[in-house]
């Protein structure tokens, strides 16, 4: 098994790598003829890479800049450019003294202006105003109770638009008439421009009607101020915007794809949009594997099964964890006792949730070593502590802060 948990980590680590924002962020800039002003800002947990590569590439032609980023998501200074640390997924102080300095930046600037906004997964956190009337703590606590009953990025995102004063193209509405090319890493399933980041550059394609029926649909507990600018409409067009997006989750499992096969597997590529609870995404993926160890089934070793996308945990317990390590652990159960087979999920930013793991990986021997260590697995899941399941029993796959963030990857990685 050492070895197929070495050509793991290389598949980690390759897939991680093409997929870093320099290259795209070179790209999309080195054929593009900026005859004005260019006042950078880039928010995400992948701004201070996106922001830097802008500046190699265009350091004498950017006048001034902005980056807001997670904390610990930045690596060192960058001429002219203030850097931010903020909160992520939550929003916090720093977050809303970033935006603010973000608008002083931007809302005097002329048609003789050009504003290049660098975006990328984790930007609707780290980019946020609340609209007048409302207050941080107002959104925090639309966004917790988002995050606990499961609902998906795109709906979190058509709320939470609805309640700031810079998403759902209220950004590109503040730098007008000064002109906005946008530059995106895509973290959303299907790459829709008005849920990345929750849209901050991008004419809003979601409703109120849409909005009001996510409230209903969870039964979120919100105040009559919220639910005011929930009923309000956002901006449907925008004229002042150019986009480009960089990167996705298709790219991220395409690499995959290309450095298992350089690795001597057979790679089927399955699906790019997979969105459901991570314990039933475990499952299923556990059931295939389960299959696959048969010689019941299309896939026939060696080979690598890939998936793409972005799951979503129910809170129940008060444990430590993120989506891809309880996928993972989710599939434990199912692939017990299989030979040369394990299965891995991994954030391309590195951060799985609120922890230090980009996300985990299980084999044939894991639910053995659970039991070893005291730890039954249901309780273990129904507490959400994925992350300490996984530390004891040597599962964790830890990469640091990757300087992307294009969604998920999972694997079934057989001999």
């Amino acid at each position: 098994m050492k070895n197929l948990h070495n050509d793991a980590r290389v598949l980690i680590d390759r897939a991680i790598e093409a997929n870093l924002p320099q290259e795209a962020v070179r790209n999309a800039l080195k054929n593009r003829n900026f005859s004005k002003d260019i006042y950078l800002v880039a928010i995400g947990k992948a701004a201070w890479s996106m922001a830097h590569s802008a500046w190699e590439e265009l350091s004498g032609k950017i006048k001034k800049g902005i980056v807001i980023t997670k904390y610990e998501h930045s690596f060192g200074e960058i001429p002219g450019i203030e850097i931010i640390e903020a909160g992520h997924p939550i929003s916090d102080e720093n977050t809303i003294i970033g935006t603010q300095k973000v608008i002083e930046l931007v809302e005097g600037l002329s048609e003789n202006d050009e504003v290049l906004f660098l975006i990328s997964g984790g930007g609707s956190a780290l980019f946020e105003l609340p609209m007048s009337g409302l207050g941080l703590s107002d959104v925090i606590d639309v966004n917790n109770q988002l995050l606990a009953c499961g609902a998906d990025i795109v709906e979190i995102n058509m709320i939470r638009k609805r309640l700031s004063s810079v998403k759902a193209g209220r950004f590109a509405q503040i730098c007008a008439p000064a002109k906005v090319f946008a530059v995106v890493l895509s973290d959303i399933l299907g790459d829709r421009l008005d849920s990345i980041a929750s849209g901050p550059a991008a004419p809003d394609m979601s409703t109120a009607e849409d909005a009001l029926a996510v409230v209903k649909k969870y039964g979120l507990k919100l105040s009559d101020e919220i639910m005011k600018y929930l009923n309000n409409e956002t901006p449907k067009e925008l004229n002042n915007v150019e986009t480009v997006i960089t990167g996705s989750v298709r790219t991220l499992c395409e690499e995959t794809a290309s450095v298992a096969a350089e690795l001597g597997y057979t790679p089927y590529l399955l699906a790019t949009e997979i969105n459901c609870e991570a314990r039933e995404a475990g499952r299923l993926v556990s059931a295939i594997a389960k299959q696959i160890n048969s010689g019941n089934c299309a896939f026939k070793r060696p080979c690598a099964v890939i998936f793409g996308g972005e799951t979503v945990v129910r809170l129940k317990g008060t444990g430590k964890g993120g989506r891809n390590q309880e996928l993972v652990l989710a599939a434990a159960e199912g692939i017990s006792d299989i030979k040369d087979l394990l299965i891995f999920s991994i954030g391309s930013d590195g951060t799985d949730g609120p922890t230090d793991a980009a996300g985990g990986i299980v084999d044939g021997g894991t639910l053995k070593a659970l039991k070893e260590k005291g730890l039954k697995l249901e309780e273990v899941l129904d507490n959400n502590d994925a992350y300490n399941g996984l530390e004891k029993v040597g599962g964790l796959v830890i990469t640091g802060p990757t300087g992307t963030n294009v969604n998920d990857v999972t694997v079934i990685l057989c001999k």
